[in-house]
């Protein structure tokens, strides 16, 4: 009962603290003149990034980048940089720098990820901690994930993340932010999980990402061209705030507040198990779920949570969890929920009371070739008769046990005559024996 009083006040917790309605405003960054914008190829070099699943990030974002780049130069009243155009070594300082020296209105660095279990799916923006580059951040964030989103990738949100000494983790935003240049690190997908992965196996997908930056941040801008035929001068992004930081782009370094399971429907002699899986996290959005069939032992792949909009921080509080249970099996259910940051928490067990799809045993199979009475001296009617099958099998072991009778008697013969030998040959020694002595007695 303590649990789901818990479970209760967890869910009111995060209503409320999801429960401002994300609203269109206009852009907070201010600019003047011609925009300015530069974009950073990650990694080069000696630093290859990513190399996972036959990949090297340092080519993969050059790739994505002069696609940007390309794109960009065909709006108005714009100035596009590239922090590098070669596959060479340089550090973040010299490319917040760099920005600097151009006078920058913003800098996008360009990557992809990749992760240490493989698991992890989706893309993300980092944005900085420190307002007001944090609401600049957010609106850009919100229009690029939204193109990602409908391009079917999964959204893991746009993210805070400090260093030990509690300024911004990340050496790009961190040297830009120092240099009064707003910077977000943009993380189109994970290389190295199947489900991304079908989204950068080429170059003409990795422009594609390319182009796509390009109108998101045309959109941030409110960039027109008159090339493309398009006018981005009225769009209106999304709520933020250049006092505070946003609420969804917090750090979260909490787990999940709850997460439970409850028996809804079961059919064992299909295989098939309901649960009802609940969940609440007051802190960010639930972005994942997996589950265990051995108690928590070993978990499948993850999930998408359902209704998980990490933008906004909302999220299906429950949702009905459909599992094919292996035969012969009697599970024990184990459901992990994961928050934007990847920390989960894991629910209470569900162990079924019986077995899934059991093997029937086995009944003998009649051989219809043996008839049921076999005549024996051309009486159909005998009841005793016995198939022929069985006669022989009766006539071969009878043979077999004569046969080991005979073998027997031969042993015991052979015994006995060596016993006998044995016998006969002392008695003849003992007589050579006493010749001996009696001669020996005359000599």
């Amino acid at each position: 009962m303590r649990r789901f009083v818990y479970m209760f006040l967890a869910v009111l917790l995060s209503s409320f603290w999801l429960s401002e309605t994300l609203q269109a405003a206009p852009r907070l960054q201010e600019t003047s003149g011609k925009t300015v914008i530069v974009i950073d190829p990650g990694h080069g070099g000696e630093n290859r990034g990513t190399i996972e699943n036959n990949h090297e990030e340092k080519l993969m974002t050059m790739t994505t980048a002069l696609a940007m780049y390309e794109e960009l130069l065909l709006y108005d009243d714009v100035e596009v940089y590239l922090t590098r155009t070669e596959d060479t070594d340089m550090s973040l300082k010299e490319r917040a720098a760099f920005a600097q020296s151009v006078d920058a209105d913003f800098l996008f660095s360009i990557h992809y990820n990749a992760s240490v279990n493989h698991e992890i799916f989706g893309s993300e923006v980092w944005v900085s901690s420190v307002s007001p580059y944090n609401g600049y951040g957010y609106q850009f964030g919100y229009e690029f994930l939204s193109d990602m989103k409908d391009m079917g990738l999964t959204i893991r949100g746009v993210k805070t993340r400090l260093g030990s000494k509690g300024a911004d983790y990340y050496g790009i935003i961190r040297e830009s932010v120092a240099l009064d240049i707003p910077a977000v690190i943009i993380e189109h997908c994970h290389v190295d999980e199947e489900r991304d992965a079908a989204y950068c196996s080429n170059d003409e997908q990795l422009k594609a990402f390319g182009r796509t930056d390009a109108a998101a941040v045309a959109r941030y801008f409110g960039l027109k061209s008159s090339s493309l035929g398009v006018d981005y001068s009225d769009y209106q992004l999304a709520e933020s705030s250049s006092s505070a930081n946003v609420a969804v782009t917090l750090i979260d370094s909490t787990e999940p507040d709850i997460c439970l399971v409850d028996f809804s429907d079961a059919d064992y002699e299909n295989g098939t198990l309901e649960l009802i899986v609940s969940a609440s996290d007051s802190d960010s959005a639930l972005l994942y779920y997996s589950y265990s069939l051995d108690g928590g032992h070993t978990f499948g792949p993850r999930e998408a949570w359902p209704g998980s909009d990490t933008l906004t921080g909302r999220y299906d509080d429950s949702f009905p969890l459909r599992l094919t249970i292996p035969p012969d099996t009697a599970p024990e259910v184990v459901v992990r929920a994961y928050n934007m940051y990847d920390l989960y928490t894991e629910s209470n067990p569900y162990i079924s009371p019986q077995v899934f799809c059991p093997t029937p045993e086995e009944e003998p199979v009649p051989d219809n070739n043996i008839p049921d009475i076999i005549p024996v001296d051309g009486d159909v009617s005998d009841p005793q008769a016995e198939p022929n099958g069985k006669n022989e099998l009766s006539l071969y072991r009878f043979s077999m046990l004569c046969l080991l009778f005979v073998l027997a008697i031969l042993l015991v013969i052979i015994v006995f005559q060596y016993i006998a030998y044995q016998k006969r040959k002392k008695r003849r020694l003992q007589r050579r024996k006493e010749a001996g002595d009696i001669w020996n007695q005359h000599k």
